[in-house]
């Protein structure tokens, strides 16, 4: 085959579209990013594991991600710098046929130093292809979940309420954020998030506008808000980029994973600081612990392991000096691991610079042995002691929290499980509080305990009802606190003759019956009983309304106003319906009304020479449309 065909022939592998010099050099980094990551990972950990601050946590990581990235990249360049020149220029003029590329692939080999003993080169364009492909799908994969994030955005989303605006601009300005920032509610999330990059904007869903306190989301704002001052966006957008281009590799999302904790964390402990209130700040995160549904490219505040989260803000995290220990020596083992694979490649393509970089290699590595005998133990031996420089500092043990599980144990609760345990100590429930309610004949589980203090039902506030005579369950003392019920309430119901059950109280306050009430309509000659006053608190019958009523001459029962007062039967009404000539009781009132018969309609019978007709007589001319004109019709 001549030349010129060459030169007019594509064929079908994409491979061909890379010259062997940038295939072979493009194979060898992607073979040795894999040791390359497994050793800036074991690295970091180990780093990570001596840091006492998410942040410094934090930049550690990131800093490590980044030589994740970076190392390919140099070991790309270190074998480009090997490609020989004539092979290079010959392909850039010559499509390669399958015997030419052979040629080209020989003489590369022994230009590149790869010995007949090293990784095969014809397996070098299958593993470049496969990357390709894969970054391909995880580009798509990435862009189709940007345009889905900017389509919700843009179509989903609307601005938010003033007052919540306000809480948002005062967050802002306690951050020191000057920049603009977009603040909108929606409903196709479940928690807060931020979303953008360049001018991310803060979602607010319905969820937690209607289910936090103001409190609760003055934290959970800044939360999102610290997201944005420290231009965690645009990390979060490196980390898609580095997981794209390097998607097989595991300890590239392991990091990545930890980088998205830390973050969390860090946030976290900016939210606690500014709001300081650790406690308010934690109960909003377990209430969203349950409304995990945010997209995978958002930084929603309920991300990440929210229990390890609430434990680590009530600093209830246990000493993990042992698994540190284990951390430590695993990575200094992977990491040993890693080099002397990454040597025994190196050398497979380079033999002659294989004992100057094993020479390098062992400058640095924890243990002077190249060859690793035998699998560290996977816990430090007792009598190791580490070296002041290199301990870790102590952390507050985990005493108080086992001394906590023994007193609510002590105090009747056992068997309780991790996420009861947090949700009680993250609501202040104490054994004296557990005890407290027990002496008022209480017995609640742990479920209980918790819904009754975060509503604020102390020993207390059960006793005083007690004293009253009322004796509410459970149940009913945890809706009297919601109501707001306390025993000034009742004392003035009993003051004005009301004797209410706590089922009753508790409707009487939520329909804002007071005692106040009860002795203005009594001042106007109506008693009526508890389920009376809450039907007519419902309906609006006040104490002028009576008033006004019995001043025409009516004498309504309770339950009359309440049909008067559901039927709009106003004074006026019923005077006119006295000045048109009827007189007539309740009862014919709340019919005329309920059959739209009006004092105009009477006035016009009246001049039709109908007089003196009764209340059903009228009421049948008014159905049948005999005194409508045509007009009318």
């Amino acid at each position: 085959m001549s030349i010129p065909m060459l030169s007019n022939v594509m064929t079908s592998n994409p491979m061909n579209w890379l010259s062997p010099s940038i295939m072979h050099a493009l194979g060898w980094a992607l073979v040795h990013s894999l040791w390359q990551g497994i050793a800036v990972a074991a690295s970091a950990a180990a780093g990570m594991s001596l840091c006492r601050r998410a942040s410094a946590r934090y930049v550690l990581a990131v800093g490590a991600l980044v030589l994740m990235l970076i190392a390919p990249a140099a070991t790309f360049l270190f074998y480009r710098s090997f490609a020989p020149a004539p092979v290079i220029a010959a392909h850039r003029s010559v499509v390669l046929t399958p015997e030419l590329r052979s040629a080209v692939e020989a003489a590369t080999n022994r230009s590149a130093g790869i010995s007949s003993g090293s990784l095969s080169p014809t397996f070098l364009p299958w593993m470049v292809e496969a990357w390709l492909l894969g970054v391909a799908l995880f580009s798509l994969r990435s862009a189709g979940g940007f345009l889905l994030l900017e389509r919700e955005r843009r179509k989903r989303s609307t601005v938010v309420s003033d007052r919540v605006l306000e809480i948002c601009f005062i967050m802002q300005d306690r951050l020191g954020i000057d920049r603009a920032i977009d603040y909108c509610e929606c409903t196709w999330l479940r928690a807060p998030a931020v979303i953008g990059w360049l001018r991310p904007v803060v979602f607010l869903p319905l969820t937690a506008l209607s289910g936090l306190t103001e409190e609760q989301l003055q934290s959970v704002i800044v939360h999102e808000l610290a997201h944005i001052k420290r231009f965690d966006p645009l990390v979060n957008l490196f980390q898609v980029c580095v997981e794209t281009l390097l998607f097989y590799h595991p300890a590239v999302w392991w990091l990545n994973k930890r980088i998205r904790a830390e973050r969390e964390n860090c946030c976290d402990d900016i939210a606690v600081e500014v709001c300081g209130n650790a406690v308010e700040y934690a109960r909003a995160l377990a209430m969203m612990a349950e409304w995990r549904s945010a997209p995978a490219l958002a930084m929603a505040a309920n991300r990440g392991p929210l229990t390890e989260r609430v434990l680590r803000i009530l600093g209830l995290t246990k000493l993990r000096a042992g698994i540190r220990g284990m951390g430590i020596t695993a990575s200094a083992f992977c990491l040993t691991a890693a080099l002397v694979a990454g040597d025994a490649l190196l050398g497979m393509a380079h033999p002659q610079l294989a004992g100057a970089n094993f020479v390098a290699h062992a400058s640095v590595t924890p243990s002077t042995n190249p060859e690793p005998q035998s699998k560290p133990s996977a816990k430090p031996s007792a009598s190791a002691k580490p070296s002041p420089a290199a301990a870790p500092r102590s952390e507050p043990t985990s005493s108080n929290a086992s001394s906590y599980i023994d007193a609510m144990e002590s105090a009747g609760l056992r068997d309780l499980t991790v996420d009861q345990l947090i949700a009680l100590k993250t609501q202040d429930v104490t054994p004296e509080y557990v005890r407290g309610l027990q002496a008022q004949g209480l017995h609640p589980n742990a479920e209980n305990l918790i819904a009754m203090k975060i509503q604020d039902v102390t020993p207390e506030y059960v006793k005083e009802l007690h004293a009253e005579g009322l004796n509410p369950d459970q149940n009913q003392l945890i809706a009297l606190r919601i109501q707001g019920v306390d025993s000034q309430y009742f004392h003035a119901l009993k003051d004005a003759g009301l004797q209410p059950d706590v089922n009753q109280l508790i409707a009487l306050k939520i329909q804002g019956v007071t005692g106040d009430y009860i002795k203005g309509v009594q001042a106007q000659g109506l008693h009526p009983t508890a389920d009376q006053a809450i039907g007519m608190k419902i309906q609006g019958v006040t104490p002028e309304y009576v008033r006004d009523i019995r001043a025409l001459g009516l004498n309504p029962s309770a339950n009359d106003f309440i049909g008067m007062k559901v039927q709009d039967v106003t004074p006026e009404y019923i005077k006119g319906l006295q000045a048109a000539g009827l007189k007539l009781d309740v009862n014919d009132i709340i019919s005329a009304k309920v059959q739209d018969l009006t004092p105009e309609f009477v006035e016009k019978a009246h001049q039709h020479g109908f007089k003196d007709l009764s209340l059903h007589k009228l009421i049948q001319l008014k159905q049948l449309g005999i005194l409508e004109s045509k007009a009318d019709i």
